[in-house]
């Protein structure tokens, strides 16, 4: 006869709904396309000021600056590795 065993699983909601949010995190930014300066800001964690002054005026992202009118926005995956490239030389 076979022992009958019984199996518990406990798990961490908070850390799960973390590991899930940056799982969907990813998926979307691999997905993006156009970002404006209000996104810059979010995926960064640096203010829309400083965006300004420290990064938008580089020639490696002004290269992927697009406009219409008044609004501005950046393609998206080679922002990002120029936004990648200056950090580093920090």
């Amino acid at each position: 006869m076979i022992p009958k065993g019984e199996i518990k699983i406990s798990l961490d909601e908070a850390a799960l709904r973390q590991h899930i949010d940056q799982e969907i995190s990813k998926q979307i930014h691999q997905q993006l396309l156009l970002v404006d300066i209000n996104k810059l800001s979010e995926l960064t964690c640096m203010s829309i000021r400083y965006l300004e002054a420290e990064i938008l005026h580089d020639p490696r992202v002004r290269v992927h600056e697009v406009r219409k009118n008044r609004k501005r926005w950046w393609i998206a995956q080679p922002t990002f590795k120029a936004i990648v490239d200056i950090v580093s030389e920090w």
